[in-house]
């Protein structure tokens, strides 16, 4: 199995994977009306969002606002795992986001002057990988997902399969994503997955959509760790190849990847779900989960600490999970959390190694899987 030697977080709960935990364990969320982030004419003033707080993190006139987030989290990551300058030299890199560069690109970055040479780099949506190369020193080849809300568990499942080939021996994956530009989220707004009512409560008969928010996080892989380490298990994807905006009836691609990863991985010990907070898929993946394992695996669903950080999203949700994995912690919900039927969000003794699935699904019908296996 791969080693997770290294980690790192930004988004609305802190600027590093510590805060991340913190926040959790203080019982403490940073959702906020939009209207203090956008202002009082915003149509969606009223949404509660969540997103970093220190602006100036993000603004810099060479570089996009996604590439400073994507930076930050590299650079925690990277210390964490006490890379060498030739070691740095010689790691992959993987990115994954959904929207890239546009927050800063279709819509001004307020107070950002932003060097006019630099126009067409800050629009794709690959500079942020490319940043990273460059300001890092990584001479590795980078390479981009860009599958929705799976691209996080996507690009951090390329890399591994990379390493597993023997093409590499250390990965730096990235993820991304700052979706609270106007533009994509009258986009949200228009396909109807915005919340209306602004209920952070993703399976409750009551949810109307997500909660958008930023995230940026960062993982290191290694072929040789500490034993003491989180291990990447293994890696999983589909697609239900049915409909662009939701799951097919009784998400059989969901069904289908959740029996493979338990008879490749083993049965979890825990789940984090995706929770986007839409209706169908508030139904619909819990049905999924219990089709597949039953009812005796518990979920333990993330976003209503983060919010719905997109494809960045998921790799932050992976990172948190890894984190409190490493100290045998599991991820404990909100109060007044609906728990779906037949399910539990409260797992139970956890056994000795044991395997925590991350679970996404991307607008497409794509999706994927993560398993991570704690240490002994």
């Amino acid at each position: 199995m791969l080693s997770i030697t290294g980690l790192g977080a930004i988004s609305g709960l802190g600027e590093s994977v510590s805060a991340q935990l913190a926040a959790i364990r203080a019982g403490r969320t940073n959702f906020q009306p939009l209207a203090a982030l956008l202002g009082s004419d915003s149509p969606h003033r009223d949404l509660p969002a969540s997103w970093i707080e220190r602006r100036s993190l993000l603004t810099h006139r060479k570089w996009s606002p996604a590439s400073m987030a994507a930076l930050h989290v590299a650079r925690e990551a990277i210390a964490e795992a006490a890379w060498t300058a030739d070691q740095l030299a010689d790691a992959v890199l993987f990115l994954g986001t959904s929207r890239g560069t546009a927050a800063g690109w279709i819509d001004p970055w307020p107070q950002r002057r932003a060097f006019s040479l630099m126009a067409a780099s800050n629009s794709l949506h690959s500079e942020p990988a490319a940043a990273v190369s460059i300001e890092l020193g990584i001479r590795g080849p980078w390479q981009v997902q860009a599958s929705g809300c799976a691209a996080g568990l996507d690009a951090l499942g390329m890399a591994s399969l990379w390493l597993r080939a023997g093409l590499a021996e250390r990965a730096l994956v990235l993820a991304v994503d700052l979706p609270l530009s106007p533009s994509l989220l009258d986009s949200y707004a228009s396909t109807g997955i915005l919340s209306k009512n602004g209920l952070n409560d993703p399976y409750s008969p009551a949810s109307t959509g997500i909660l958008p928010a930023e995230a940026a996080a960062a993982m290191t892989l290694e072929t040789r760790g500490p034993d003491k380490s989180v291990k990447l298990a293994g890696y999983l994807a589909n697609s239900d190849a049915a409909d662009p905006i939701g799951m097919p009836p009784g998400a059989p691609g969901l069904v289908d990847l959740l029996r493979k990863a338990q008879t490749m991985f083993g049965t979890p010990a825990l789940i984090v779900p995706h929770a986007s907070g839409t209706a169908s898929h508030a139904a619909l993946e819990p049905a999924a989960i219990r089709a597949a394992l039953g009812g005796d695996v518990p979920i333990c669903p993330l976003k209503p600490w983060t919010g719905h950080g997109i494809g960045g999203g998921g790799l932050l949700e992976t990172v948190i999970l890894a984190a409190l994995t490493r100290s045998w912690e599991t991820p404990q919900p909100p109060p007044g959390l609906t728990s779906p039927a037949g399910l539990s969000m409260t797992p139970g003794r956890l056994p000795s190694r044991h395997t925590a699935f991350k679970l996404a699904s991307a607008l497409g019908g794509k999706n994927s899987l993560i398993a991570l296996q704690a240490p002994p």
